[in-house]
């Protein structure tokens, strides 16, 4: 039986090339890939990411190739993420600690995670959440696919995370003790380096926000604690880290390299590499 691929994401905005790199490598492994977004509406890739033309300000060069340009372009308007999955459906919503009846919604919604793991775990083998400018909108913050997360490290099947798609894991804790899941971990992630000073967009939005509106690399210099470690590796060209269960890229580049890193998770056992 095929391996199924669970790959969330944004509704505001996704980077082809992030989302082509893996798909690619499930393709070729034979993976089936199921795609999801916060309330299941279809998604759609930045402009710039299928323009071979367009030049990243902070890089001062293309970052698309014409080759993967078209090939993102055409998965883009495919038929493949006509109707993704509702995290919304898929993952309760926590109550507010001030809701009528708090204990007993309480209850409700931990009996509801619980089955997470028997349901939606059991199901995929790996999760995978997708880069671009659109995650910083609806997934970052997004409790429910924190939630997705947790039950996908809880059990030790990957978690590929790209560029600022990194940032759910920074976010993704435990109730309890609010550490961040990557504590002590080994990632990557969108380097300062590479941050727009303006001009960050979002699809959908007419609305120019200057710069992002938190350094990533900041808040995964301090998710991962005094015994982990963020790895900008700003001069190479490539930025891929494993440390099981989480496997980190960087930025556009690193797509490729990703999907491939996780196909070696799953098939080979891979636990560690790039650092």
């Amino acid at each position: 039986m095929a391996r199924k691929i669970l790959v969330v994401l944004s509704e505001y905005g996704y980077w082809g090339e992030e989302l082509l790199g893996p798909v690619t490598a499930f393709d070729r492994q034979g993976y089936e890939t199921h795609f999801a977004t916060p309330s299941g509406k279809r998604p759609v890739a930045l402009p710039p990411s299928l323009d071979p033309a367009y030049v990243d300000p902070p890089l001062g060069r293309s970052v698309t190739t014409p080759e993967v340009a078209l090939r993102a372009r055409e998965l883009d308007e495919s038929d493949r993420l006509d109707d993704p999955i509702s995290i919304a459906d898929l993952v309760p919503e926590r109550p507010y600690n001030s809701a009528p009846d708090f204990l007993r919604k309480a209850e409700a919604y931990y009996r509801e995670i619980a089955r997470l793991d028997e349901t939606v775990v059991a199901t995929y083998d790996a999760l995978v959440i997708v880069g671009g400018s659109g995650p910083i909108v609806d997934l970052a913050n997004n409790e429910r696919l924190h939630e997705l997360i947790l039950a996908f490290a809880r059990t030790g099947k990957p978690v590929t995370a790209e560029c600022y798609g990194v940032a759910c894991l920074a976010f993704a804790r435990d109730w309890e003790d609010r550490a961040s899941i990557i504590w002590g971990k080994h990632v990557t992630g969108h380097c300062k380096e590479y941050d727009y000073k303006d001009g960050t967009g979002f699809v959908g939005v007419d609305f120019n926000m200057g710069p992002p509106p938190y350094p990533l690399e900041y808040i995964l210099r301090d998710a991962t604690g005094p015994d982990g470690r963020y790895h900008g590796n700003v001069g190479k060209e490539t930025s891929v880290i494993v440390d099981h269960p989480f496997i980190t890229a960087r930025s556009t580049p690193d797509s490729f390299l990703a999907g491939e890193k996780t196909v070696e998770a799953l098939e080979s056992g891979l636990r560690r590499y790039g650092w």
